[in-house]
């Protein structure tokens, strides 16, 4: 007896055998939590690279983790459903995270299934969630024997898309939600804005750049932007087609005082800037500030940069012009940024709205008589696109509505009111684009 006890405490000073460390999970799961469990306030990029500091990741684990993220959150919908029938309760949240991460490994990474459980598996221990190990190998084999079968009849676009942005979407066009979801089921090209008459075209073209109808080149997803011919020398930057379109719509002239608000990260007030204006940019917020300050830098292009509050800033004359994009839910950009679907509520657009309304405030006392407004979000919502643009005009913005010879390239953009819209589901031949809104103003004489 006395020796069974002994034999016993020695077993239990001995320390647990040491976990092989796997930073592409860790970070994987780390960023999930924070954006699924524990809804922290930042965004996708800002918690992956806090998450690579923190386990001194290299870029290959880095780009592993932000794959396996993304495609997570992009089938979410059909994750949670194919796991329920394999739970009989439900775990913790951060086990039903992991759970998750498998099946992605499993149904849409091609990973081999042997790896995908043991990963999974060994995630759970090294988090402290050690006692949820064998469910999750138990679950997660089943569903490896089971495969591709567990995807069928499943009508996947609907079921990953949370129900209020499905009905949302249903305002633009009957069609448009499902058009929408099934695009946010692939991965995003990389696009570029060029500097007019770069020398760099050619060979930007024959490294696989294929010119869309905008003048934007588009490259295959997962393109190093940095390696392309002419990053070094500012020759382009990156700047999703639809993006590019407000400032381009805003159709800048040589010498006109034009402000940027809202500025960061950069590519429209770059477009501005290389116009011939004379521009002025304005963000309050200093990382995105610093974010801007290097995209200019790059593009040696000289711009009043100031660090300021957009609401309560005030230009010493009044301008020719302003760009305001605003900002917003971001649900547009959800190709890119699949976190937003999951992380944004229908109560988050009262404070949205309520920025967007003191924004146009501002941007009415800065223009001067018959200077022109572009207002612009990055948002599907209702209540950001044409609801704020109702809004401008209430606060006495004459509607200047955007031409078909404008959109030549893009008729499918313009709306009746003679408003800019683009989804996800536009090009999709071409690759998609982002979802933006844009209206245009002229401050009454």
């Amino acid at each position: 007896m006395t020796s069974s006890r002994h034999t016993f405490s020695r077993s239990q000073k001995k320390n647990p055998p040491l976990l092989k460390p796997d930073p592409t999970r860790d970070i994987a799961f780390d960023v999930l939590c924070a954006c699924l469990h524990q809804r922290r306030p930042l965004t996708l990029t800002e918690s992956l690279s806090q998450a690579a500091v923190t386990y001194q990741a290299e870029s290959r684990d880095r780009a592993a983790a932000h794959r396996l993220i993304a495609t997570t959150l992009r089938y979410l919908g059909t994750l949670r459903t194919v796991l329920e029938p394999f739970l009989r309760k439900e775990p913790p949240e951060p086990v039903q995270i992991a759970l998750m991460m498998g099946c992605t490994q499993l149904l849409y990474l091609e990973t081999p299934p042997h790896a995908a459980v043991n990963t999974i598996v060994a995630l759970l221990r090294r988090k402290r969630l050690a006692p949820f190990a064998h469910l999750a190998n138990a679950v997660l084999r089943k569903i490896a024997r089971e495969g591709l079968s567990l995807l069928e009849n499943l009508d996947q676009p609907r079921l990953n898309i949370p129900q209020w942005l499905w009905h949302s979407w249903s305002k633009i066009g009957p069609h448009v939600p499902r058009a929408i979801a099934t695009s946010l089921c692939h991965e995003s090209p990389l696009d570029i804005t060029l500097r007019p008459n770069t020398p760099f075209f050619k060979a930007l073209q024959q490294s696989g750049g294929v010119l869309l109808p905008n003048g934007s080149l588009r490259f295959s997803a997962g393109t190093n932007v940095t390696e392309l011919p002419g990053y070094a020398q500012g020759a382009f930057w990156v700047q999703d087609a639809a993006a590019s379109l407000p400032a381009f719509l805003l159709a800048a002239q040589k010498g006109e005082n034009i402000t940027d608000l809202c500025a960061a990260p950069g590519g429209k007030t770059a477009q501005l800037a290389l116009a011939g204006a004379h521009i002025t940019a304005i963000e309050n917020n200093p990382a995105r500030m610093a974010q801007l300050q290097d995209t200019l830098q790059r593009l040696q292009l000289t711009v009043n940069l100031i660090e300021a509050d957009a609401t309560t800033w005030k230009p010493s004359l009044l301008q020719d012009a302003l760009l305001l994009d605003a900002p917003c839910s971001a649900t547009g950009i959800a190709r890119r940024h699949p976190d937003v679907l999951w992380t944004k509520r229908p109560r988050d657009l009262t404070t949205l709205t309520a920025t967007q309304d003191c924004l146009l405030t501002a941007a009415k006392n800065m223009l001067r008589p018959g200077g022109r407004l572009i207002y612009t979000v990055c948002s599907l919502q209702e209540e950001e696109g044409p609801a704020r643009a109702k809004a401008a005009e209430a606060m006495g913005f004459v509607p200047s509505p955007f031409t078909r010879e404008e959109l030549a390239f893009l008729p499918e953009a313009l709306t009746p009111e003679g408003w800019f819209r683009t989804h996800p589901g536009l090009w999709s031949e071409k690759g998609g684009m982002d979802g933006f809104f844009a209206a245009r103003f002229i401050r009454r004489n």
